[in-house]
């Protein structure tokens, strides 16, 4: 039996990849900064919490990471975890870059002392092509990171190369574009938008505010790309991916996309902060742009080219655009709406 180690396990790819390496045979531990109950709802929304062996994980210490590598006969670490939140990032620049950055060298260096056929996933972002210099991206696309979130994911990224090149190991990183999910944290926009309809039906509040509407972003489903993490380390060769869909789509026609299932119709009204969506069933203004919600440096457009992960490994995402929304938004209305 394999054994794998999922930082980051209460997150929503955490909980999908335990899922599936429990389906293929795993004994998998979860490593996580909070093991309270708290925060592994999601594992056990999906089943698998019982199945789990938690422990206490944390990437800005040293010591921790090399007792947990010396006390475990890993096979397979996929490093999911992360400070996430792009927007958060601005704010705390040195944390970020000490967890999301630092953290994941603490990790590759342990694994280089101390078992070095151990293999290892880092989950990289679409954030770090940021000022985009072309359309779609691939793997050889110039990075041109926008935050301290992304500039921290590509240092990562590249001591992960760095480490695969100068020690031999076995590592890879995974340029994941959006992927979501009922699971998705409730400060991503897509859920906040999801929840905030839901309690606008409800009546608990009149208007949801946004930030820019005119981001693009490759939105997939969270499920399907956690099956190209396993493919993409197990490979026998080891290489970095872009998992995405291929197509992309604006935060208001995601908006557009998920409103039919509140019976919402939107009718956008203004231009730039001044632009309010009108439901016009109701005649009600239920979003309005807030300019704290933009960020410093803005992300226009992130549109994946997957044809190496395609090609080489086999993988595709199986549930477009209206499917996932569709799936987000009905998942809400169970959890938030009271009928």
């Amino acid at each position: 039996m394999k054994t794998a180690l999922i930082t980051g396990i209460s997150g929503q790819d955490g909980a999908y990849l335990s899922k599936l390496l429990l389906e293929k045979g795993y004994r998998v531990i979860g490593g996580d900064r909070r093991t309270a109950s708290g925060s592994l709802w999601r594992l056990d929304e999906l089943g698998v919490l019982n199945d789990i062996d938690l422990i206490d994980f944390e990437l800005a210490e040293l010591t921790n990471i090399q007792r947990v590598i010396e006390k475990n006969h890993i096979d397979e670490l996929y490093n999911l975890a992360a400070q996430s939140f792009v927007k958060a990032s601005f704010e705390m620049p040195l944390m970020t870059s000490d967890i999301t950055g630092n953290g994941v060298v603490r990790i590759l260096e342990s694994i280089r002392k101390i078992n070095p056929s151990i293999k290892f996933y880092q989950a990289s972002s679409s954030e770090m092509f940021g000022k985009v210099v072309e359309i779609p991206q691939t793997e050889n696309t110039p990075f041109y990171p926008r935050s301290p979130y992304a500039v921290s994911k590509l240092f990562a990224h590249c001591m992960t190369i760095n480490y695969r090149e100068a020690y031999n190991l076995h590592a890879v990183s995974g340029i994941l574009f959006n992927h979501e999910s009922p699971l998705r944290g409730e400060e991503f926009v897509t859920r906040k938008i999801t929840i905030g309809f839901a309690k606008i039906k409800n009546g608990d509040f009149d208007c949801l505010e946004l930030g820019n509407l005119d981001a693009s972003r490759d939105w997939g489903f969270a499920g399907d790309y956690v099956k190209g993490m396993w493919m993409m380390l197990n490979n026998d060769i080891p290489q970095d991916y872009v998992l995405s869909t291929g197509m992309t789509h604006t935060i208001k026609e995601y908006i557009e996309e998920v409103s039919q299932y509140y019976d919402f119709n939107i009718l956008w009204n203004g231009t730039d902060e001044e632009m309010v969506g009108i439901d016009t069933k109701s005649n009600k203004e239920i979003i309005k742009i807030n300019p704290k919600y933009y960020r410093p440096t803005e992300v226009d457009i992130l549109k994946g080219n997957p044809s190496k992960a395609q090609n080489e490994l086999g993988w595709k995402n199986e549930v477009n655009f209206k499917e996932l929304a569709k799936m987000m938004a009905e998942s809400d209305l169970k959890k938030y709406y009271k009928k």
